[in-house]
């Protein structure tokens, strides 16, 4: 009923920038919470930003703060993740999640939803 899709991870040296982005679509009819997980080999998941509606952000491990900015496109269902000066450290697979309310026919249902994650490896 829902579907969130990510895109923009790839092999990057260390230093170097990348976007992620990631789009919901089904029959949304509200997304209050968005934001971005990552896992790290042998590894907890762990949050790194988080965004409201009304565009309040939260970058929430110290080691992406000052680094990474989480912006979000209302209109559209978006939400990227702007990452610069990556380190090694920051190789992971990234995940979008959304709070997002929906309809199942005319049932108005709400839960949380996960993009199926997209890799980044930062190496020289």
């Amino acid at each position: 009923q829902v579907q969130l899709v990510e895109s923009g991870g790839g092999l990057v040296q260390p230093g170097g920038s990348l976007r992620l982005s990631c789009a919901a679509s089904g029959r949304i009819f509200s997304i209050d919470g968005m934001g971005w997980y990552r896992q790290a080999p042998g590894k907890q998941r762990e949050l790194v930003a988080a965004i409201t509606t009304s565009g309040i952000s939260t970058n929430f491990p110290d080691s992406v703060k000052g680094r990474f900015t989480i912006s979000r496109d209302n209109a559209k269902n978006t939400v990227s993740l702007q990452m610069n000066s990556l380190k090694p450290e920051d190789t992971a697979v990234y995940y979008c999640y959304a709070d997002v309310g929906y309809y199942i026919g005319s049932v108005p249902t709400h839960g949380d939803y996960w993009g199926q994650g997209t890799q980044v490896t930062v190496s020289s």
